[in-house]
Order: structure tokens, then C-alpha cells, then sequence
């Protein structure tokens, strides 16, 4: 009969080459169940394993021990042995087992939830993710790690990996949760165009029912384009679900009327219906992005400024724009010179403004390596589109549904549907 004993021996002895590492997998498998029935006393062992030496096995033994409801004093021991592992592990063998490696992530997760320390979690789950995913693959670890990172507050470490372009997705609710949490993550950082994608990306895919998330997202929708295109089209593209289409608008009414309050451009009224509506909007945690819509507002009326007049006194924009003081309208348009929202000098002897030009003349180095990038990226893209056009038109199962669509039609309207042959 197996114990523990002669596992760990297993485990040492056959962790160096691949097929080695196959036969442990094996007898990994075939103990699991022991494992599990064992994993009160299983800690100990570990002290005789190397994680960087023998990842796989480590992974089989760790998985039983957090397999099961684990108290605060538990959890504080546990953290530091998962912490260690997840950070030294080699990716080549915790792959081999990427279930048992996502549930022991997802234990880790918890636990530093319990102990309410996020920020103990987010670096060693960085690292499961880079181990754990191939290029262009969204894990479902992706969404537990951007969540440690709202909850800590770590902004720019969650925004490494939403640089990263995504083409495959292991279940439709972690795509939801990644471009929820991401959403909040750019929301965070200020990144309103990312943030846009990727909100847009949650209230636009397929869904048979509404969802809470999808919900909450299109909240956030709505007072991103606000902030970020200084309009919201109440029009959600054709590709929506009809559930969505159906349904968001209704829900989030209060958010489709601050649009509509927006789009008058009167500072005052916005602002009046703002406090009437400052508990929904409080209670929606939406409160700090429905005060960066009034600031938009500030913006855009400044711009509309700049396309009037040439120069213009501090006390004059102050006055159009409906700002309290000069000194505030200069706040105002000294923060947008240096986000380059609009081009403009200010005269301090007599608080006059001159709105200047775009000075990009898009003849530099950087620019045309920055257009270049920007059409290799497109290019790419193109082809990966083109591949899966072709992967979907020889779908049996997309050739079984076009054929029962046919039945309804006139064979006539249809063009052929394209046939893979082998040449």
C-alpha cells in the first residue's frame, strides 16, 4: 500500500526528465485520492521538497492541503508556503497538471482575502499567470489577479497584462471579469480609452440573459464616454445581444439621463441633477466617476473655446464656462495643456490666454515609427481574422446551422458556403 513516505521518494527520484516526469504524473494521478484522504498531515513533507526542483509533485501534495476549509491561523502559514511556491515553481511541469495549478491559485487567492491582504497576493499570482498561460490566452486566472489588483490598489501592475492581446478565452465569464476588472483597473490609472474597449467589450458580448456584470459595466460605459468622447450614443451596436438590447437601457435609466443632461452642455443643470440623483450614483460606487463627468464638462466647453476665439482673458472663460474664479479657469486649462487636450500659452502679467495650433507636424522619427507599429498591428490582426473566418466556414456545426437557415430562404440569396479541401 502507498504512504506518503514513498511517494515523497517517488516524487525526488523522478522529477529531472521529461519522461520521467510523465511517469510521475501517473502515480500522482493514481494517489490523488489518498493524497486528499491524507492532507491533514501532509505539510510537513513538503519541507522535503525543493518547489523549483520539484514543481509537479509540490503542486500534487499542496493542492490536498488546500483542498479543504482552512481557519485564519491556517491561512497565515499557508500564505507563505503557496506565496514561496507559486513565485519558484518551473512552468514546464505545473502545466502538466493545469487544473490542480489553477485550484491551489485560487486557494492562495482566498486565503490572502481572508487574512484582508490583497497586495500579499498580487505578485505571486502575477507569476501563475506568466506560468501558466501561452501567447494571446486568457487563463481563468486572469480576472482572480486583476481583482487582487483593484483590491490593493496596485493599478499599474494589473495593466501589464491588459496590454497583452487576447484571441483565445477559456470560459465566457472570465472574459466578462477580466474586461470588467481591467475596465476599472484603466478607470484607476485614467487610461479612459482602454477602459472604453474594454467595457465595451463586456456590454457587447453574447449573453442569453442580462447579467450583473454586464449591468455594472454598462454603467460605467456611459460615464467613461462621457468623460472620454464627451457624448453617449443611446444606439449600442447591431452585435449586441438582444438581451442586452433589450434590457440595459432600462435598468441603468438614471445613467442614460445624465447622458442626456450631458449632451445640453449647461454646467448648472448637470450639476442639479447630479445631486438629485446622488444617492443611486453613491450607492453605485460611481460616485468619483460622475464627479470626473462635471470636470469633462469643464473641458469640453474650454475646447469649444479655442475652435471661438484666439485669445481669451482668464476671467472671460471663467465666466463662459461657468467656473468660480480666474484662478480656477487657469487650473483648468494648465491641466489640459499638459494632457494635451487643447495647445495654448498663458500670460501671466495680464491673465490672458492664446490658443495656438497643433504642433504636430507628424514628420518626426517618433510618429512615422509610431504609424508603422500601428499598421504592423493592423496587419496582423487582418490575417488572424482571415484565419478564423476560415476555421468558422468549415465548422460542421456552422455548415448545419446555415443549412437549416437555408430551408427558410430562397437557396438563390445565399452566395456557396465555402468547402475545405485537402490538396
Amino acid at each position: 500500500m502507498a504512504t506518503v513516505e514513498s511517494l515523497v521518494a517517488q516524487i525526488q527520484g523522478l522529477s529531472s526528465s521529461a519522461g520521467d516526469l510523465s511517469l510521475l504524473l501517473t502515480h500522482l494521478k493514481q494517489a490523488d485520492e489518498f493524497l486528499h484522504n491524507e492532507s491533514t498531515r501532509l505539510l510537513p513533507f513538503l519541507e522535503q521538497l525543493d518547489p523549483t526542483l520539484h514543481s509537479l509533485g509540490y503542486l500534487y501534495i499542496l493542492e490536498a492541503c488546500t483542498s479543504w476549509p482552512v481557519t485564519n491561523e491556517q491561512a497565515r502559514r499557508l500564505v507563505l508556503i503557496l506565496s514561496r511556491f507559486l513565485t519558484s515553481c518551473v512552468a514546464d511541469q505545473i502545466r502538466l497538471a493545469p487544473e490542480k495549478f489553477i485550484a491551489v491559485c485560487k486557494s492562495f487567492k482566498d486565503q490572502v482575502l481572508m487574512l484582508e491582504a490583497p497586495i500579499r497576493g498580487v505578485v505571486p499570482l502575477l507569476e501563475a499567470v506568466k506560468k501558466l498561460r501561452s501567447s494571446e490566452h486568457l487563463t481563468t486566472l486572469h480576472p482572480d489577479f486583476l481583482q487582487l489588483c483593484l483590491l490593493a490598489k496596485c493599478y499599474k501592475t494589473g495593466l501589464s497584462i491588459l496590454e497583452d492581446d487576447i484571441f483565445e478565452v477559456d470560459q465566457p465569464r472570465d472574459f466578462y471579469l477580466y474586461c470588467y476588472y481591467g475596465g476599472m483597473i484603466c478607470i484607476g490609472q485614467k487610461r479612459f480609452q482602454k477602459a472604453l474597449e474594454l467595457l465595451h467589450n463586456v456590454v457587447t458580448a453574447p449573453m442569453s440573459s442580462i447579467n450583473a456584470i454586464a449591468v455594472e459595466a454598462f454603467k460605467k460605459y456611459v460615464l467613461v464616454s462621457l468623460i472620454y468622447n464627451g457624448q453617449f450614443s443611446t444606439s449600442l451596436p447591431k452585435y449586441t445581444s438582444s438581451a442586452a438590447q433589450r434590457n440595459l437601457k432600462t435598468i441603468c435609466q438614471p445613467y442614460i439621463e445624465l447622458a442626456n443632461t450631458y449632451s445640453i452642455g449647461k454646467i448648472s443643470e448637470l450639476e442639479s441633477y447630479i445631486q438629485t440623483n446622488r444617492e443611486k450614483f453613491d450607492s453605485d460606487n460611481n460616485l468619483g466617476l460622475v464627479k470626473q463627468v462635471v470636470s469633462s464638462m469643464y473641458k469640453r466647453n474650454i475646447q469649444r473655446l479655442t475652435q471661438t476665439y484666439l485669445t481669451l482673458s482668464l476671467q472671460d472663460i471663467a465666466n463662459t464656462v461657468q467656473l468660480s474664479s480666474p484662478k480656477e479657469a487657469e487650473m483648468h486649462v494648465l491641466q489640459m495643456i499638459q494632457d494635451g487636450e487643447i495647445y495654448a500659452t498663458i500670460n501671466q502679467r495680464d491673465g490672458m490666454v492664446r490658443f495656438l495650433e497643433d504642433p504636430e507636424q507628424y514628420k518626426t522619427c517618433e510618429m512615422i515609427e509610431h504609424i508603422d507599429s500601428s499598421i504592423q498591428r493592423i496587419m496582423t490582426l487582418s490575417k488572424k481574422l482571415t484565419a478564423m473566418d476560415e476555421l468558422i466556414s468549415c465548422d460542421p456545426l456552422y455548415l448545419a446551422k446555415v443549412g437549416r437557415e437555408r430551408q427558410r430562404f430562397d437557396f438563390d440569396d445565399f452566395d456557396p458556403v465555402p468547402q475545405k479541401f485537402n490538396i
